[in-house]
């Protein structure tokens, strides 16, 4: 009995190895005329067989089913099940028979090459589109389609990790901030760090800079003087600017408790790390707490004396505290160190203007006192006359803002200046249309 038994279990795995063969060599057939939806379709209906099939049948199958699924690079929409059946085809001929490795190995390394020039496309047109103010919507875009060009170029090489790092910047730029942060935060768990060191040296052949793989074979090629001008670079670790980038994509999500955790994480390494210092100070200002805010700045000041954009900050700080002469000193301080510096003229503007406010309500409690109503007149056409200069400076630099254009032309009309009205009102009209 127990020879009939082993008798008929050897029968059924001949007869299921039969079948898996069998199903193996009509997909072949079918790929090899080029009929890849067939053998799709007959590789999909094997997939039970192959289950529990010996390690050379399964290799085979996967081997298989990723050449009809690329089709010859014509259906770069099946790229992700493309990489999982590759990689499990290396990685079943890991410790076996390399039959297939070296095949697979060159049609992914083609597939990485074609998909990461597409993603370096989009990214650099992205760039040149966020530049003009009016292609910038547009330049998003551009970044969506690198970014996901990048992440599945690491999806079909997982060794390629720094496309995860390029995709994370891709996708900051494109305004997904939550996709941003994913991807800097799967660097994080994977424990990247972004260093490297890189062998190049001059092709004799070419005159162009080749890369190595190692220091020896670098050296090799310029001791057979087949290379010239041998360069080892050293790329420090990016994990600082990785946690700095996450923090960023919090703040742009206004969510300021995840910002300053991680801008506190990346403070640990550079704890007088400027850009950090200003975007801490930043994220406290949006939590309403000012003594931070000024805390954090004035020990920007220390550090990078030089920054416009800094004292522009103070300055916004010191006005929403009342100090309007402080804020003027400020903002006239980032002129002096970027002279077309449009918004801090626009501000020095607006902080002169608001002297005139309690002058205006005093006035109004003196309409019928004409003498002092005359001086008071007298005192708010002086501080026109002052803000006059920042706000026809901001609009020699920029002349499509209507709310400038119709503070500047409200400014002309009480100075009596007609014809500079006249002027400015017909501009007006026209950015209203």
């Amino acid at each position: 009995m127990k020879q009939i038994i082993t008798l008929l279990v050897a029968v059924l795995i001949s007869a299921a190895s039969f079948a898996q063969k069998k199903e193996l060599k009509i997909a072949e057939k079918a790929l090899n005329a080029n009929h890849f939806t067939e053998a799709i379709n007959v590789l999909n209906s094997a997939k039970d067989l192959i289950k529990d099939a010996k390690t050379k049948y399964k290799t085979k199958y996967y081997f298989l089913l990723g050449k009809a699924l690329y089709a010859n690079g014509t259906r770069p929409q099946n790229n992700e099940k493309v990489a999982q059946a590759f990689n499990t085809v290396l990685e079943l001929e890991k410790s076996g028979s390399k039959k297939y490795t070296n095949e697979v190995a060159g049609l992914i390394n083609s597939m990485v090459s074609n998909v990461a020039k597409q993603a370096n496309t989009s990214y650099n047109e992205g760039v040149k589109l966020i530049k003009n103010p009016d292609t910038k919507e547009a330049s998003k875009e551009k970044f969506e389609d690198a970014a996901k060009k990048f992440e599945e170029v690491y999806l079909l090489s997982k060794s390629d990790t720094a496309f995860i790092q390029n995709a994370g910047l891709a996708y900051y730029f494109a305004g997904d901030y939550e996709n941003s942060i994913k991807n800097y935060q799967k660097l994080l768990d994977l424990g990247y760090s972004g260093a490297s060191t890189s062998y190049t040296a001059k092709s004799v052949v070419s005159g162009q800079r080749v890369s190595y793989r190692s220091k020896k074979e670098m050296d090799n090629q310029v001791k057979l003087k087949l290379a010239t001008d041998p360069k080892v670079e050293k790329r420090p670790s990016q994990r600082s600017s990785i946690i700095k980038m996450i923090a960023k994509g919090y703040i742009a999500l206004k969510d300021n408790d995840k910002a300053l955790e991680f801008i506190h994480k990346a403070q640990q390494d550079n704890p007088d790390d400027y850009g950090l210092l200003v975007d801490e100070a930043n994220v406290y200002f949006a939590m309403g707490d000012k003594a931070k805010f000024k805390e954090k700045l004035e020990k920007a000041v220390t550090i990078n004396p030089t920054d416009p954009m800094l004292y522009y900050n103070i300055g916004v700080m010191k006005m929403d505290m009342n100090d309007t002469e402080g804020a003027i000193a400020s903002f006239k301080k980032a002129i002096e160190l970027k002279p077309d510096y449009r918004d801090a003229y626009n501000n020095i503007g607006a902080a002169i203007l608001a002297k005139a406010q309690p002058i205006v309500e005093e006035m109004n409690k003196n309409l019928t006192n004409f003498a002092k109503y005359d001086q008071l007149q007298a005192q708010q056409l002086d501080i026109y006359r002052e803000a006059l200069p920042y706000y026809e400076k901001v609009y020699e630099l920029s002349h499509d803002d209507i709310n400038v254009v119709q503070t500047l032309m409200g400014i002309y009309e009480n100075l009596e200046m007609s014809d500079k009205a006249k002027e400015l009102r017909e501009v007006y009209n026209k950015l209203r249309q």
